[in-house]
Order: C-alpha cells, then structure tokens, then sequence
C-alpha cells in the first residue's frame, strides 16, 4: 500500500506528504515550506477581511464547486478553482445587545463577543444549517444555496433559533457536529461557564437528547474533534454515531496522562430510557484511544493529544480506515504522530470488558460480573436483538449503562505503533488528510 499523507494549514501552507508502508521509511516524497509555495506560483492566497479572523470552520461543496467557510461574523463561499473569483460573502454579527451582555460578563469584548461560526452542515438539497457562539449566545438559523451552481443563491434566512447544544458559547471550545436525516449531532460546551460539557442530538422530530448530566465518568472536560457515521451492518437501524475527544483522565484511572484520547459510539436510532435515562443517551460507550511508540522495559512514549480524524472509504463502508493524528503534552519533548485504526479492532473493544471500580483502592478494573441483556451499547433492532427501542429496555440494562460509560480495553492501533512520527522539529501537525495513490509498481 502506498499513501499520501498531507497535513494543511490553509492559508498557512503546511504541506507534509509520506510514505506509510513502514515506519522508518516515512520520509516525505514533497515538502514544501509556505514561502516555497508562494515562489512555485501555484498558490492562490485570499487576504480576508480588515474585521474578521478565525477562519476556522469549512464545508467543501464538490456538487457546487464551492468551499465554504464560516469565521468571525462572516460566511464565506469561494470558487474551488480560484477563490477570489466569484467570492460571495454574508456579515453575520452578534447584536450589539449581546455582545454588551458578554462584556458585562467579563468576556473580552474585541475577541470573544463577536458571532464565531461553528457549524456549517448541509441540511438538504438547498439550505445549510449554521451555528455561531453569538458573543456567548448561541444562534443557529439556515443559509440559503439553491440547488444548482448557476442559481446563484447564497443569503441568509431571516428566523433565527437558539444555538444551546448545538454551537460552543466560547469560540475557544474545540466542538464538533454532524447533520444526519435532519437531525444535528452535537459534542459541544452547554452553558455560558464552560462547565456543562454534552454530546447532543438537536433538530428533527424527536425530543433533543443528551449524555448525563454533571458526570466525569460520561465526560471529563471534553475537547470534541470529530463526529461521523459508520453503518455496523445492512441494517439501518445498526448505524453508529463514532466521536473523536480528548479528555482529562476519569478519577482513578491510572494511566499516568492527564489527558486521555477516545473513541466514543451511540445508536443513532437512541431515543432514551422510560424510566432512567429519559432524554440521555442508553448506548453511549467509550474506549481509549491509543497512539504510543513502544520503548525499552515496556515504557511507552505517548501521543497522548488527538488534533484531526479522517476516515478514509473503502469498498464496504461498515469498514473505512481511520486516520488520527496525535501530539504529546509532554514537558520533555515535543511531536506529532499519525495512528491508523481499523473498524475491527474499534468493535471488539466495545464488546468489552466494561471499566469497573472496584477494590479497596477504588480503582478501575475489568467487570467481572454478569452483564445484563441486551448488552449494553447494542442498538435495538431485529439484528441482534427483538427490542424496537431504547424506551423498552429493561430496567438492568438501564441502570448498567448509567454506571459503566467507558470499556476497560483501549484501541491499538493498527501495527501497535504510529505510522508516522515527527519529533525534535519546530512544528507540530493539526490537521490530516489522506489520499490512495498508485504506487511505481502498479499497486494501490
């Protein structure tokens, strides 16, 4: 197998492509530096705004031939080909009533009480759903696009809704989301203190659902980085929601990290317990994620800050590669590295054990004990099992849910090792995407 792997700051020109057959071969066919870019004459920059920053959220619209992008009080819709031809631009500012508000809060009112765009989901064929943190007031509303290229549309509707759990309030907040049949899946901050930390589901017809409440063995001061859907088998009612976070270390989880990366999966066809765990999450689980190179006496260096996911497709789709890149929170030195995943692997920790305390130390443990029926994190369905909805659950499999979030076994990565390392330079990746090329034997 042959792989390109570019790392993109855009605007930035961080361009890094290598070779992941092997480990030690990893070193990149084409490095070009931003300064190199711009000698090649192949670079087209765009110099923004005077008023805005924080170009930070984007949408690729292939059918279109646009890019969008969401940033400080503004939208953005750029040709794919050159994208200061054809640049369309909408102002989106906070109030001048909430951005006082946010002042009077004590917020920075020049950096952090403006409307910050963080959500740009396709919602069908003509209209996007967008978010913005609304100087700590979240706002969502739909961005019109028409539905071809030549409609030439792009304007905002004029009734706006309430962004709570489906936009950070702090534009600081790592957050991330994922429209599906109508319905906006959310990893976000919930309040105005940055103290209430939810996965959501939002929109839709049903009642907007969330994980617990106020409890570090759910979520531990999450940072979201990625939400994605990944069928579990032909069956429709199988399908997945996957998310990507960090997150601090659950009390007495001796990993010797304070942050910790994870994986985290819930049925989208989830619509709460009856009696517990009304409008929360019953199939939300948990598993961490590991990146390490493996050292001497069995002392591993960990990459232990996931920055960027991609899944990259294959012929079936229950079974995409996932990409992660990772950085270390280490005081002794500093990198990056690139772990690949497979679907496999993922699922057959989430089949367990279940992370347990237990002990006089109150530690975490295998769960040894019985598991209830249907195991929990399984989606009800005719496949595995003949319950038509989370509501008909039974009350142990409920009350087992509530207490044991997180699977004991951690995700390796496929070799047991990173594919890519960079340590000792003065930079650090962020971002990854990853394409198949031919490689010079024919092979893909």
């Amino acid at each position: 197998m042959d792989y390109l792997f570019g790392v993109v700051v855009l605007l930035c020109g961080v361009v890094q492509a290598g070779r992941g057959a092997k480990p030690k071969h990893n070193v990149p066919r084409l490095k070009l530096s931003y300064k190199e870019m711009l000698e090649s004459s192949n670079l087209v920059t765009f110099d923004g705004l005077a008023n805005s920053s924080s170009y930070d959220t984007f949408l690729l619209d292939e059918e279109r031939g646009r890019l969008l992008v969401g940033a400080e009080d503004h939208l953005f819709s750029f040709d794919l080909v050159n994208i200061n031809r054809d640049k369309k631009q909408i102002a989106w500012p906070a109030t001048p009533s909430k951005r006082d508000e946010c002042k009077w809060a004590g917020k920075d009112f020049w950096k952090e009480c403006n409307n910050f765009i963080r959500v740009l989901q396709p919602y069908n064929q003509t209209h996007l759903y967008i978010c913005g943190t609304g100087a700590f007031h979240p706002i969502c509303a739909f961005l019109e696009m028409g539905k071809r290229a030549e409609d030439n549309v792009f304007r905002l509707a004029l009734h706006f809704e309430n962004g709570r759990g489906k936009s950070p309030y702090d534009p600081k907040m790592l957050s991330a989301s994922l429209l599906i049949d109508g319905e906006l899946y959310s990893g976000t901050s919930a309040d105005f203190m940055g103290r209430d930390f939810a996965i959501f589901r939002t929109l839709g017809d049903h009642h907007p659902i969330r994980t617990e409440q106020h409890d570090s063995r759910w979520l531990n001061d999450p940072r979201f980085v990625g939400v994605h859907l990944i069928p579990e088998s032909d069956n429709p009612e199988d399908d997945k929601i996957f998310l990507f976070f960090k997150e601090n270390a659950m009390d007495g989880e001796h990993t010797g990290k304070a942050t910790i990366s994870r994986i985290g999966q819930l049925c989208k066809n989830d619509m709460g317990g009856h009696r517990s765990l009304v409008n929360k999450w019953t199939t939300f689980l948990k598993a961490r994620l590991l990146c390490s190179v493996p050292g001497v006496n069995g002392i591993d260096t960990h990459f232990d800050e996931l920055q960027d996911v991609f899944l990259m497709s294959s012929k079936d789709p229950k079974n995409p590669v996932i990409y992660a890149v990772f950085t270390t929170s280490s005081n002794i030195f500093k990198g990056s590295a690139v772990c690949m995943y497979n679907m496999a692997d993922i699922r057959r920790v989430f089949l367990g054990p279940y992370a347990h305390r237990d002990g006089p130390n109150y530690q975490w443990v295998p769960f040894q004990g019985r598991v209830p029926y249907p195991r929990p994190g399984t989606c009800p369905s005719k496949t595995f099992g003949g319950f038509d909805s989370t509501k008909d659950l039974p009350d142990d499999v409920i009350t087992f849910a509530r207490g044991h979030p997180a699977m004991y076994n951690p995700v390796h990565p496929i070799g047991g090792r990173p594919i890519m390392v960079r340590t000792d330079v003065d930079y650090q990746f962020s971002q990854l995407v990853v394409d198949r090329v031919e490689a010079e034997d024919g092979q893909v």
